[in-house]
């Protein structure tokens, strides 16, 4: 079997897990969030791990870090939502907080290869 790219990317790999773990915390949500913020942080979870993907097709640096680039936006999307269902109190103080971390190492990673995108820009 082929093994892409992508799927050694370190980003992309805790990227994956961070999708995981959102799925799993937002089946705890009430029914009524299903088509709101369950669907809303399913998306933009799946996203980061997509964008990273897809960027690692892209022929040009300059392509693979604007994937980059959203890929980061879609996590700080994410985390804008993981803070909003602690405020809602959907996630509590552990939840969200663990959460967090998982987006900050996702970001660091993001950002260490977007780094090094644009510094092979020609």
């Amino acid at each position: 079997m082929r093994i892409f790219s992508f799927e050694k990317l370190i980003a992309w790999q805790k990227s994956r897990e961070l999708a995981m773990l959102i799925f799993a915390e937002t089946k705890k949500f009430p029914k009524d969030e299903l088509f709101g913020l369950t669907s809303q942080m399913r998306r933009c979870s799946v996203s980061i791990a997509s964008n990273l993907a897809e960027g690692s097709g892209r022929n040009s640096m300059k392509d693979k870090a604007r994937f980059s680039e959203i890929a980061y936006s879609s996590s700080l999307e994410l985390l804008n939502q993981v803070i909003l269902c602690r405020d809602f109190e959907y996630l509590d103080e552990n939840q969200s907080i663990l959460i967090r971390e998982k987006i900050t190492e996702v970001n660091m990673l993001i950002d260490g290869l977007y780094k090094s995108q644009i510094s092979n820009i020609e």
